[in-house]
């Protein structure tokens, strides 16, 4: 009998509104009929296949957050993490993370910082899922220190010309519009030298070098990128010439509360695997539920989670309020990007012999959880974003 689990329906209505629920009900029921049957075979393929992106499309979940004009519904930060957490219970976060990019961290930079014809040219497909984006921040030498991007983009009197490369890039090898950043200044304060482009698939001298094979995260696809002599017309550019930095850094708090959320799903989804298995497992001719250290420090992690999820909740709320709060969300992040790593570790442990066979679940997602202490801002480099703030 499995466990009950986690209802925000009954414990958040703090913070959740009739609206946020129906679609956390709408997405939990999306991945148990669509994605947790066939998921399996994704990961064997290393990608998620584009006629179940439409359909999500289809259901609305790619356009909460953009306005009705373009296909979407409007909602708020709150609505994202729904979608978020929904999608990180799934126990696929090679998933989870193929639509997130898609939703909240690429095809954002077309929303904020698109004009007008650009909003109207690829959003209402974004929303539909017609195309798919990528975000081209992540270099060798460039992750979070963003400034230390070394691909260009210099002006010609005609086009700007593109140079460089991209690595890691989530949806890189079947996105179809690429949100990438160059600097077109190379002598400038480096904040100041940053542009964000927008590239589409199939522009001459634009490549995929190759596609990378990860750790886990391993039913989305992964991508190196190769910019050789691009040609770009001005209205490839992304909002103002130089303000790609700050584009940017306004982006990464919404990545970063969104990957908390995921990471508190998968930390959530991964304790209630292992409590149903402790209850059923027998060991020196009892449950293994019934060791106190064992229960324990179930519930000492479902603890740590639900403080986790309640922060995201409440500065989620004050995010859709209008607050600029990078210190938080730089909490979040470190927090939550450790804490579901701490999960996964006792849970694997838990599962003894099973957790390390990789026909278990609880393995897949220990894989899965360990890039969330480092993608989307280490935790070493929010701590010190914190630290700055103390």
């Amino acid at each position: 009998m499995a466990s009950p689990g986690f209802d925000a329906t009954t414990s958040s209505n703090f913070f959740f509104s009739e609206e946020h629920h129906l679609l956390r009900a709408q997405v939990r029921r999306f991945v148990e009929e669509e994605i947790k049957p066939h998921a399996d075979a994704w990961e064997k393929e290393g990608s998620t296949p584009r006629e179940v992106l439409r359909r999500m499309g289809e259901l609305g979940f790619f356009g909460i957050r953009y306005p009705e004009e373009y296909g979407g519904s409007a909602m708020d930060e709150l609505a994202t993490v729904v979608l978020a957490e929904e999608l990180g219970r799934s126990t696929y976060a090679g998933v989870a993370i193929t639509v997130l990019v898609h939703t909240d961290m690429a095809s954002v930079h077309i929303f904020n910082a698109g004009n007008d014809a650009q909003k109207e040219k690829y959003l209402p497909k974004v929303i539909s899922g017609e195309i798919i984006t990528a975000v081209g921040v992540t270099e060798p030498d460039a992750g979070s220190d963003v400034k230390g991007i070394r691909t260009t983009a210099r002006w010609d009197g005609s086009h700007y010309v593109l140079n460089g490369s991209k690595m890691f890039i989530t949806n890189g090898v079947l996105g179809d519009v690429y949100c990438v950043a160059a600097k077109t200044d190379t002598s400038g304060p480096a904040s100041q030298s940053v542009t964000m482009f927008i590239v589409e698939k199939g522009t001459p001298g634009f490549s995929v070098s190759r596609s990378l094979d990860k750790h886990g995260w391993r039913s989305s696809d992964t991508a190196e990128l190769s910019f050789a002599d691009v040609r770009l017309p001005a209205e490839a550019v992304l909002g103002q010439e130089g303000r790609g930095f700050y584009e940017i850094m306004k982006n990464f708090q919404n990545e970063r509360l969104v990957l908390g959320a995921m990471s508190m799903g998968e930390a959530q989804a991964a304790i209630e695997l292992t409590v149903d298995y402790v209850r059923e497992r027998k060991a020196f001719g009892a449950p293994l539920w019934d060791k106190q250290v064992i229960r324990q420090k179930l519930a000492e992690l479902t603890t740590k989670v639900e403080m986790g999820r309640q922060m995201i909740y409440a500065t989620a709320a004050r995010a859709a309020a209008g607050e600029q709060l990078v210190r938080e969300v730089s909490m979040i992040k470190a927090y939550c990007g450790e804490l579901v790593n701490e999960v996964m570790y006792a849970c694997v442990q838990f599962h003894g012999g099973m957790g390390f066979m990789s026909e278990s679940t609880i393995e897949r997602m220990s894989r899965d959880a360990r890039v969330q202490a480092i993608g989307g801002g280490a935790t070493e480099v929010m701590l010190e974003e914190v630290a700055k703030r103390m």
